[in-house]
């Protein structure tokens, strides 16, 4: 069973009509949600909008949309008013250009959908993905939908295309404004870190071998609850120590005990960390002990 369209619409691509469906990416949805309960009847409550002028609850039949222009001041808009201020959606994906796909930072982003093809789309749609791919170009489109028009990016995805919706430039925030000190870097710093990068580096991106661990938690606690059982909070683990030198804390991260995917690299077979045998004690060492258990015996009795 495939997944639902959210939306339908047409990619103009010069004086070809695509016909394309738009899906979701993700399942958000999946996440852990709490509902706000009556304690004492065990009843969910109901959400109400309130006047503190009036001091009143007011039904939604009695609410009207507002713009605040100034401080506690609104413009009143009538239904009629919304719509005429709301353009009138067209679905339509207009490419405007095309550009190289590694031009456009990824802080642009801002939502994913799956682009595929509608009832009689499949050419053109294959077409686009295929001249996209030997490009190497991704497409810089309009999309007028939701009474907002949109800038997003279509590029080739797996055996289809995925639309990006954009942020606008100006939505976009300044790094300047993220206060960064200046810094000295010892060379011998930056070589642990170096190797610390190494140590835990793949070549390639596995999503698969992750998962939200407190959600997974959380919904196991759920589950105990639903059963009948009593939910104990586990003791909050030791803080780890701090170490305020950065040349102790590197050397210290380098033998640190293997993540995940440090694991899994050496059982792809790379190579084995020799581990020294700690040196046996001498016979003098041994000597000395016993001499000194001779005499705590002597001394009890």
């Amino acid at each position: 069973m495939g997944i639902r369209p959210i939306a339908t619409g047409t990619v103009s691509f010069g004086l070809v009509a695509i016909p394309i469906k738009l899906y979701s990416t993700g399942e958000s949805s999946q996440t852990v949600r709490f509902n706000m309960i009556h304690e004492k009847c065990g009843t969910r409550v109901k959400y109400r909008y309130f006047c503190p002028t009036d001091d009143e609850f007011v039904e939604r039949a009695d609410l009207v949309k507002g713009y605040e222009f100034a401080k506690g001041q609104y413009v009143l808009f009538s239904a009629e008013e919304l719509k005429a201020i709301s353009p009138e959606p067209t679905n339509e994906v207009e490419i405007l250009e095309f550009v190289p796909l590694d031009q456009v930072d990824p802080i642009f982003y801002e939502k994913s959908y799956f682009l595929g093809p509608s009832t009689g789309g499949a050419r053109p749609y294959r077409l686009l993905v295929d001249a996209m791919r030997q490009t190497g170009r991704a497409a810089l489109a309009r999309y007028a939908a939701r009474g907002k028009d949109y800038l997003v990016l279509l590029r080739p995805y797996e055996e289809g295309l995925i639309l990006q919706q954009l942020y606008y430039y100006n939505e976009i925030r300044s790094f300047d404004e993220v206060p960064v000190e200046e810094a000295d870097i010892k060379d011998g710093e930056l070589e642990l870190a170096i190797q610390l990068v190494e140590q835990i580096a793949s070549e390639n991106f596995e999503p698969q071998q992750y998962e939200d661990k407190v959600k997974k938690q959380v919904r196991a606690l759920i589950e105990r609850k639903v059963a009948g059982q009593e939910i104990v909070a586990a003791a909050p683990e030791e803080p780890k120590a701090k170490i305020i030198d950065l040349m102790e804390a590197l050397k210290a991260s380098l033998g640190e005990p293997e993540t995940p995917k440090r694991a899994a690299k050496s059982k792809r077979g790379s190579k084995k960390v020799s581990t020294r045998k700690a040196p046996k004690r001498s016979q003098s060492a041994k000597a000395s002990k016993k001499s000194s258990s001779r005499k705590v015996q002597s001394a009890k009795k």
